[in-house]
Protein backbone atom coordinates (compact mmCIF):
# COMPACT_ATOMS: atom_id res chain seq x y z
CA UNK A 1 0.00 0.00 0.00
CA UNK A 2 1.25 3.11 -1.14
CA UNK A 3 2.16 5.75 1.99
CA UNK A 4 0.54 9.19 1.54
CA UNK A 5 1.97 11.63 0.07
CA UNK A 6 1.46 15.48 -1.00
CA UNK A 7 3.07 18.17 -2.85
CA UNK A 8 1.71 21.85 -2.57
CA UNK A 9 1.85 25.23 -4.08
CA UNK A 10 1.01 28.75 -3.46
CA UNK A 11 0.86 32.05 -5.18
CA UNK A 12 2.84 34.51 -3.31
CA UNK A 13 0.41 37.39 -4.99
CA UNK A 14 -2.83 35.75 -5.14
CA UNK A 15 -5.52 33.62 -4.39
CA UNK A 16 -4.45 30.72 -6.09
CA UNK A 17 -3.02 27.25 -4.64
CA UNK A 18 -2.33 23.96 -6.28
CA UNK A 19 -1.64 20.68 -4.38
CA UNK A 20 -1.25 17.23 -5.65
CA UNK A 21 -1.75 14.27 -3.25
CA UNK A 22 -2.25 10.49 -3.22
CA UNK A 23 -3.96 9.41 -0.24
CA UNK A 24 -5.19 5.67 0.94
CA UNK A 25 -5.41 5.92 5.00
CA UNK A 26 -5.84 10.07 5.48
CA UNK A 27 -9.99 11.02 5.78
CA UNK A 28 -10.50 14.61 5.07
CA UNK A 29 -12.54 16.17 7.64
CA UNK A 30 -15.83 17.97 6.76
CA UNK A 31 -14.66 21.63 5.61
CA UNK A 32 -14.83 24.09 2.77
CA UNK A 33 -12.63 26.45 1.25
CA UNK A 34 -13.35 30.11 0.43
CA UNK A 35 -12.18 29.73 -3.20
CA UNK A 36 -13.58 27.75 -5.88
CA UNK A 37 -11.65 24.20 -6.07
CA UNK A 38 -11.47 21.89 -9.39
CA UNK A 39 -10.09 18.91 -8.82
CA UNK A 40 -9.04 16.10 -11.50
CA UNK A 41 -8.64 12.26 -10.03
CA UNK A 42 -5.52 11.01 -12.14
CA UNK A 43 -5.51 7.58 -10.47
CA UNK A 44 -8.25 5.16 -8.19
CA UNK A 45 -11.26 6.71 -6.72
CA UNK A 46 -12.30 8.58 -3.85
CA UNK A 47 -15.87 9.14 -2.27
CA UNK A 48 -17.20 12.33 -0.46
CA UNK A 49 -19.91 13.99 0.55
CA UNK A 50 -21.26 17.48 -1.09
CA UNK A 51 -24.28 19.19 -0.67
CA UNK A 52 -26.67 16.45 0.55
CA UNK A 53 -25.26 13.69 -1.31
CA UNK A 54 -22.37 10.63 -1.88
CA UNK A 55 -20.21 11.31 -4.88
CA UNK A 56 -17.67 9.04 -6.34
CA UNK A 57 -14.66 10.62 -8.27
CA UNK A 58 -12.76 7.75 -10.48
CA UNK A 59 -10.04 7.88 -12.69
CA UNK A 60 -10.76 11.16 -15.23
CA UNK A 61 -13.27 12.76 -13.73
CA UNK A 62 -13.51 16.43 -12.47
CA UNK A 63 -14.81 17.47 -8.99
CA UNK A 64 -16.59 21.25 -9.05
CA UNK A 65 -16.39 23.07 -5.76
CA UNK A 66 -18.33 26.06 -4.84
CA UNK A 67 -16.63 28.89 -2.49
CA UNK A 68 -17.73 27.29 0.91
CA UNK A 69 -19.60 23.89 -0.15
CA UNK A 70 -18.83 22.17 2.40
CA UNK A 71 -17.27 18.58 1.69
CA UNK A 72 -15.20 15.29 3.12
CA UNK A 73 -13.34 12.50 1.29
CA UNK A 74 -11.76 9.46 1.48
CA UNK A 75 -10.31 6.69 -0.70
CA UNK A 76 -12.98 4.48 -2.31
CA UNK A 77 -11.19 1.25 -1.96
CA UNK A 78 -7.86 0.04 -0.42
CA UNK A 79 -5.51 1.04 -3.03
CA UNK A 80 -6.29 5.06 -2.32
CA UNK A 81 -6.44 7.36 -5.15
CA UNK A 82 -4.27 10.24 -6.55
CA UNK A 83 -5.49 13.30 -7.27
CA UNK A 84 -4.82 17.58 -8.60
CA UNK A 85 -6.76 19.97 -7.01
CA UNK A 86 -6.58 24.05 -8.02
CA UNK A 87 -8.46 26.88 -5.44
CA UNK A 88 -9.34 29.62 -7.40
CA UNK A 89 -9.96 33.08 -5.46
CA UNK A 90 -13.61 34.36 -6.54
CA UNK A 91 -12.30 37.41 -7.66
CA UNK A 92 -9.96 35.72 -10.01
CA UNK A 93 -12.72 33.74 -11.89
CA UNK A 94 -14.58 36.98 -12.09
CA UNK A 95 -11.71 38.63 -12.80
CA UNK A 96 -11.54 36.19 -15.59
CA UNK A 97 -14.62 35.91 -16.96
CA UNK A 98 -15.02 39.79 -17.34
CA UNK A 99 -11.56 39.62 -19.25
CA UNK A 100 -13.69 37.00 -21.71
CA UNK A 101 -16.77 38.75 -21.59
CA UNK A 102 -15.81 42.52 -21.60
CA UNK A 103 -18.28 43.00 -19.32
CA UNK A 104 -18.76 42.56 -15.52
CA UNK A 105 -20.14 39.36 -14.40
CA UNK A 106 -21.31 37.95 -11.18
CA UNK A 107 -19.78 34.51 -10.01
CA UNK A 108 -21.00 31.46 -11.61
CA UNK A 109 -22.56 28.75 -9.76
CA UNK A 110 -21.64 24.66 -10.10
CA UNK A 111 -24.39 22.66 -9.86
CA UNK A 112 -22.83 18.90 -10.09
CA UNK A 113 -19.75 18.43 -7.71
CA UNK A 114 -18.22 15.74 -10.22
CA UNK A 115 -17.93 16.14 -14.06
CA UNK A 116 -17.00 13.15 -16.53
CA UNK A 117 -15.51 15.72 -19.34
CA UNK A 118 -12.12 14.50 -20.60
CA UNK A 119 -11.38 17.91 -22.31
CA UNK A 120 -11.61 20.08 -18.96
CA UNK A 121 -9.85 17.03 -17.42
CA UNK A 122 -7.23 17.53 -19.59
CA UNK A 123 -7.02 21.62 -19.40
CA UNK A 124 -6.83 21.03 -15.55
CA UNK A 125 -3.95 18.76 -15.64
CA UNK A 126 -2.12 21.29 -17.79
CA UNK A 127 -2.96 24.36 -15.38
CA UNK A 128 -1.54 22.37 -12.54
CA UNK A 129 1.33 21.21 -13.76
CA UNK A 130 2.20 24.83 -15.22
CA UNK A 131 1.79 25.82 -11.52
CA UNK A 132 3.64 23.36 -9.58
CA UNK A 133 6.57 22.82 -12.74
CA UNK A 134 7.37 26.49 -12.22
CA UNK A 135 5.65 27.77 -15.39
CA UNK A 136 6.49 31.04 -16.56
CA UNK A 137 3.59 33.81 -14.89
CA UNK A 138 2.50 34.43 -18.61
CA UNK A 139 1.88 30.82 -19.09
CA UNK A 140 0.02 30.53 -15.56
CA UNK A 141 -1.90 33.28 -16.85
CA UNK A 142 -3.11 31.76 -20.09
CA UNK A 143 -3.74 27.84 -19.11
CA UNK A 144 -5.74 29.57 -16.05
CA UNK A 145 -8.35 31.65 -17.99
CA UNK A 146 -8.77 28.89 -20.77
CA UNK A 147 -9.72 26.35 -18.03
CA UNK A 148 -11.60 28.89 -16.12
CA UNK A 149 -13.43 29.91 -19.35
CA UNK A 150 -13.87 26.41 -20.10
CA UNK A 151 -14.86 24.67 -16.54
CA UNK A 152 -17.43 27.87 -16.86
CA UNK A 153 -19.01 27.33 -20.00
CA UNK A 154 -19.53 23.49 -19.74
CA UNK A 155 -19.95 22.86 -16.07
CA UNK A 156 -21.68 26.28 -14.33
CA UNK A 157 -25.28 27.48 -14.84
CA UNK A 158 -27.29 28.91 -11.47
CA UNK A 159 -29.03 26.47 -9.67
CA UNK A 160 -31.42 26.77 -6.56
CA UNK A 161 -28.93 26.02 -4.19
CA UNK A 162 -29.62 24.84 0.04
CA UNK A 163 -28.93 28.35 1.14
CA UNK A 164 -31.38 29.80 -1.27
CA UNK A 165 -34.24 26.79 -0.79
CA UNK A 166 -34.10 27.72 2.89
CA UNK A 167 -36.63 29.99 4.51
CA UNK A 168 -36.08 33.54 4.77
CA UNK A 169 -36.43 33.02 8.78
CA UNK A 170 -33.91 29.76 8.33
CA UNK A 171 -31.43 32.78 6.18
CA UNK A 172 -31.82 35.28 8.46
CA UNK A 173 -31.02 33.36 11.52
CA UNK A 174 -27.69 31.23 9.84
CA UNK A 175 -26.91 34.77 8.48
CA UNK A 176 -26.78 36.79 12.14
CA UNK A 177 -25.23 33.82 13.34
CA UNK A 178 -22.20 33.66 10.59
CA UNK A 179 -21.51 37.44 11.02
CA UNK A 180 -21.06 36.93 14.52
CA UNK A 181 -19.00 34.31 14.32
CA UNK A 182 -17.15 36.24 11.85
CA UNK A 183 -16.58 38.91 13.71
CA UNK A 184 -15.18 37.33 16.85
CA UNK A 185 -13.82 33.97 15.08
CA UNK A 186 -11.77 33.39 18.53
CA UNK A 187 -13.68 34.09 21.36
CA UNK A 188 -15.52 31.10 22.94
CA UNK A 189 -19.08 30.86 22.46
CA UNK A 190 -22.31 28.44 23.86
CA UNK A 191 -25.14 27.35 21.90
CA UNK A 192 -27.11 29.56 24.60
CA UNK A 193 -25.06 32.80 23.43
CA UNK A 194 -26.24 32.16 19.84
CA UNK A 195 -29.58 31.67 21.15
CA UNK A 196 -29.69 34.51 22.77
CA UNK A 197 -28.55 36.54 19.84
CA UNK A 198 -31.13 35.24 17.48
CA UNK A 199 -34.00 35.06 19.61
CA UNK A 200 -34.63 30.93 18.73
CA UNK A 201 -34.15 28.13 21.09
CA UNK A 202 -30.87 26.71 20.41
CA UNK A 203 -31.76 23.59 18.27
CA UNK A 204 -33.66 25.90 15.84
CA UNK A 205 -30.08 28.11 15.81
CA UNK A 206 -28.56 24.57 14.80
CA UNK A 207 -30.91 23.60 12.15
CA UNK A 208 -31.10 26.62 10.34
CA UNK A 209 -27.22 27.17 10.06
CA UNK A 210 -26.80 23.52 8.74
CA UNK A 211 -29.92 24.10 6.62
CA UNK A 212 -27.81 27.10 4.65
CA UNK A 213 -23.94 26.44 5.22
CA UNK A 214 -24.17 23.05 5.63
CA UNK A 215 -22.28 22.34 8.63
CA UNK A 216 -22.71 23.19 12.28
CA UNK A 217 -21.48 26.55 13.93
CA UNK A 218 -18.90 24.58 15.83
CA UNK A 219 -17.62 23.85 12.72
CA UNK A 220 -17.69 26.83 10.83
CA UNK A 221 -15.78 28.43 13.83
CA UNK A 222 -13.13 26.13 14.02
CA UNK A 223 -12.75 26.67 9.85
CA UNK A 224 -12.37 30.43 10.33
CA UNK A 225 -9.57 29.50 13.15
CA UNK A 226 -7.56 27.33 10.48
CA UNK A 227 -8.19 29.85 7.92
CA UNK A 228 -6.52 32.67 10.38
CA UNK A 229 -3.90 29.93 11.20
CA UNK A 230 -2.89 29.90 7.54
CA UNK A 231 -3.46 33.44 7.40
CA UNK A 232 -0.67 33.61 10.38
CA UNK A 233 1.41 31.14 9.06
CA UNK A 234 1.75 32.92 5.36
CA UNK A 235 2.74 36.08 7.57
CA UNK A 236 5.74 34.83 9.18
CA UNK A 237 4.73 33.67 12.15
CA UNK A 238 5.83 30.83 13.98
CA UNK A 239 3.87 27.35 14.13
CA UNK A 240 3.31 27.33 17.90
CA UNK A 241 2.52 31.32 18.16
CA UNK A 242 -0.40 30.51 15.14
CA UNK A 243 -1.45 28.16 17.40
CA UNK A 244 -2.18 30.04 19.83
CA UNK A 245 -3.53 33.63 18.23
CA UNK A 246 -5.48 31.32 16.00
CA UNK A 247 -7.48 29.96 19.25
CA UNK A 248 -6.14 26.26 19.00
CA UNK A 249 -4.97 24.61 22.44
CA UNK A 250 -1.59 23.85 20.97
CA UNK A 251 0.81 23.18 18.15
CA UNK A 252 -0.44 19.52 18.00
CA UNK A 253 -4.39 20.81 17.96
CA UNK A 254 -3.77 23.06 15.05
CA UNK A 255 -1.33 20.31 13.23
CA UNK A 256 -4.64 17.45 13.56
CA UNK A 257 -7.20 19.68 12.49
CA UNK A 258 -4.87 21.12 9.75
CA UNK A 259 -4.17 17.86 8.19
CA UNK A 260 -7.92 16.60 8.62
CA UNK A 261 -9.27 19.50 6.11
CA UNK A 262 -6.19 20.48 4.17
CA UNK A 263 -4.05 17.08 3.43
CA UNK A 264 -1.06 18.59 4.99
CA UNK A 265 0.83 20.00 7.90
CA UNK A 266 1.32 23.40 9.15
CA UNK A 267 4.75 22.96 8.21
CA UNK A 268 4.35 22.11 4.64
CA UNK A 269 2.19 24.98 4.34
CA UNK A 270 4.60 26.85 5.56
CA UNK A 271 7.28 25.98 3.65
CA UNK A 272 5.05 26.21 0.31
CA UNK A 273 4.15 30.03 1.49
CA UNK A 274 8.02 31.08 2.51
CA UNK A 275 10.85 29.32 0.30
CA UNK A 276 11.14 30.68 -3.27
CA UNK A 277 11.81 27.75 -4.50
CA UNK A 278 8.68 26.01 -3.44
CA UNK A 279 6.63 29.29 -4.68
CA UNK A 280 8.54 28.46 -8.24
CA UNK A 281 8.08 25.14 -8.57
CA UNK A 282 5.84 23.84 -5.10
CA UNK A 283 7.61 21.68 -2.55
CA UNK A 284 8.84 18.23 -4.09
CA UNK A 285 6.70 15.01 -2.91
CA UNK A 286 6.67 14.17 0.73
CA UNK A 287 5.51 11.88 2.75
CA UNK A 288 2.83 13.62 5.39
CA UNK A 289 4.76 13.19 8.70
CA UNK A 290 6.43 15.27 11.33
CA UNK A 291 8.13 18.00 10.48
CA UNK A 292 7.60 20.47 12.84
CA UNK A 293 7.03 19.54 16.76
CA UNK A 294 3.39 18.55 17.26
CA UNK A 295 2.80 17.35 13.33
CA UNK A 296 1.38 14.04 13.15
CA UNK A 297 1.12 11.38 10.37
CA UNK A 298 -2.32 10.86 8.82
CA UNK A 299 -2.20 7.14 9.49
CA UNK A 300 -2.18 8.13 13.65
CA UNK A 301 -5.49 10.06 12.60
CA UNK A 302 -8.73 8.43 13.95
Amino acid sequence: MAQDWSRYWRSPDRTLEAMHAHFTRHVYHRHSHETYSFGVTEEGSQAFTCRGAAHTSVTGMVMAFNPEDPHDGHAADPLGFTYRIVHIGPELVTGVLGDVTGRETGPPLFPHPVVRDPALAAGLGALHRALLGGASALRRDELLTGVVSSIVRRAATRPVRAREAASADARRIAERVRGHLHDAPLAEVTADDLASLTGRSRFAVYRAFRSVYGMAPSDYQRLLRLRTARRLIAEGRALGQAAAEAGFADQSHLARWFVRCYGMSPGEYRAAAHTPQARRAGNPPVAIGPQDVGVIRTSDLP
